[in-house]
Order: structure tokens, then sequence, then C-alpha cells
């Protein structure tokens, strides 16, 4: 199953403030990109985070799970949290600053 782009659309609306965030689509489903930083993943219309030490504070109680088959687990967000667009945008401000830079190619 494949994630929708109403709800690829919905969630990178919620989360404009927190930068330039985009989606391209990687395997099938999505990778989001703020800033030019990979930090998430949609499959199968769910979010999951680059799990972060920043990010796991943020959260408080966190659902991991891996977004795919044979990925390491990220942190899971569940569809009731998407609507707050200030908490999500908190989110991944601070999972970006915590990732590293793309290395240039």
């Amino acid at each position: 199953m494949s994630s929708s782009k109403d709800t690829v659309d919905f969630i990178l609306e919620q989360m404009q403030g927190a930068g330039n965030v985009t989606a391209r689509k990687m395997f099938g489903e999505y990778g989001l990109f703020c800033n030019g930083i990979f930090f998430a993943e949609i499959c199968d219309d769910s979010l999951f985070i680059k799990p972060t030490n920043g990010g796991r504070i943020y959260i408080g109680d966190v659902d991991e799970a891996p977004p795919h088959s044979g990925a390491k687990p990220f942190f899971h967000i569940s569809g009731d949290r998407w609507d707050d667009a200030d908490w999500l945008c908190g989110l991944v401000r601070v999972t970006v600053k915590e990732l590293p830079l793309p290395k240039k190619k």
C-alpha cells in the first residue's frame, strides 16, 4: 500500500513553519526534507520521523516502528498529532537541528 498524495500534501502544509519542507518520491513512498536535510518518511499514510535525542525529549512517550521492511525504527507520529502544526513544526526543528548536513556530491 502506498501513501496518498492528499496525506503527503496535508503533512507538508502543516510543517511549512519549520523551514523549506519538501517531499520526494522514494521507493514508492515519500522522503521528507527540511532545508535539504532528510528527516522523515511517509509510508502507508503514516508519518515516521528520524530518531534523535531532542526529538525523544520533545515527544515524550515515543512510539517507535520501522517505516518499511528492513528499516531501522523511526518515531511513529500518530495521525491525531498532525493537526497541531505548531507541535509538528517544533518536532521538525528539533530533529533537523541534530541531523548532519547532506554530503556534497
